[in-house]
């Protein structure tokens, strides 16, 4: 597939640089110091990182958007329920009221002065006129009841439209999300798809395990029971694929890691990183124990475990798998105790 020509100083990528330094660009880490004549293919490589950094971040927002809308829906249920509850309870309403009228109809509910006139029996009349009365009190109160009830129907069905409205925004927002993933994916794999096999290879390599060895994590003890349970979970799945929006088990994204290993902690955590970072009390780096979440980026669009002696297991970005990284891999934001 490559050529062996060599590439002008100031020329831009081109497919056929040479196996070797594809290698080299896309394995710094691994094989050493770059030649100059790499800088197309680390160009290349800092292109792919970049926009895996911006779909992680619009993965995040992704789940956020899932999870309001997710929100929304019960909150809609909940409200469709208690609005079809409270017709029932206006018609019951209703029918006793047309009850009360018909029996004050049936007691002879006419003009008192002309009852009185027309009564056989005035004695009777009186004690007639005096359950009409009790009738008529009580009936005035179901009254207000019937104009309480529907005032709260009209207020709940008004809350249920505004929910409606609020959740439609919220599946636009995940479609609009899933479209920016999707996009920055593409153009990712595009990238990647116009290295040489070798430089391709030699990137996913680095992708899967940046160092292939699991590394040492001191004698650091978890900050708490739950701690050490997630942590056995985490590393549990290591090696499991990096799927956006995923929460396992069979894939994962950042966050979706995160929650899950605490969730078989039976600590449930909120979706996003963003939200992560304030489950639990912050801390400074250097009292991080196994366990904590660390939290990167000024955005907090990505987080971490610490495993001790400055490493942390992650879900890293796509086409990665769960693995262990250093600490310092990219800028820490704040680290949780949860």
């Amino acid at each position: 597939m490559g050529s062996h020509r060599r590439l002008a100083p100031t020329s831009g990528f081109n497919r056929g640089a040479g196996a070797a330094l594809c290698v080299l660009s896309a394995a710094a880490s691994a094989l050493g110091a770059l030649p100059a004549a790499a800088a197309p293919h680390d160009n290349t490589k800092a292109e792919v990182d970049r926009l895996y950094t911006e779909a992680e971040k619009a993965t995040e927002a992704y789940n956020k958007a899932g999870e309001n809308a997710g929100t929304l829906r019960r909150q809609v249920s909940d409200a469709q329920d208690r609005i079809a509850r409270q017709q029932e309870r206006i018609n019951t309403m209703r029918e006793s009221l047309g009850s009360l009228a018909g029996a004050q109809y049936r007691s002879g509910g006419i003009d008192p002065a002309l009852a009185l006139l027309f009564s056989d029996d005035p004695a009777d009349y009186l004690d007639k006129a005096a359950a009409l009365d009790r009738i008529g009190a009580h009936q005035a109160d179901r009254l207000r009841d019937l104009q309480s009830a529907m005032r709260e129907l009209s207020q709940e069905r008004a809350e249920a439209i505004r929910k409606l409205a609020d959740l439609d925004r919220s599946r636009k927002a995940v479609a609009a999300h899933k479209k920016t993933v999707e996009k920055k994916l593409a153009k990712a794999r595009t990238l990647l798809n116009s290295l040489s096999y070798a430089a391709r290879a030699a990137y996913d390599r680095a992708s899967r395990d940046a160092r292939g060895v699991i590394p040492d994590f001191g004698s650091a003890l978890p900050a708490s029971p739950r701690a050490a349970a997630a942590i056995a979970a985490a590393r549990s799945v290591l090696g499991m694929p990096y799927i956006w929006g995923a929460s396992g088990p069979s894939g994962f994204d950042c966050s979706g890691l995160m929650q899950w290993s605490y969730a078989q902690a039976g600590v449930h955590l909120p979706r996003t990183s963003q939200e992560q970072r304030y489950a639990g009390r912050r801390i400074p780096l250097s009292e991080a124990r196994p366990g904590d979440l660390i939290v990167y980026r000024s955005d907090a669009s990505h987080v971490a475990m610490y495993m001790g002696n400055g490493e942390v297991i992650h879900a890293p970005h796509p086409g990665a798998a769960v693995r262990y990284d250093p600490v310092n891999m990219l800028p820490v934001s704040s680290v949780t105790r949860v």
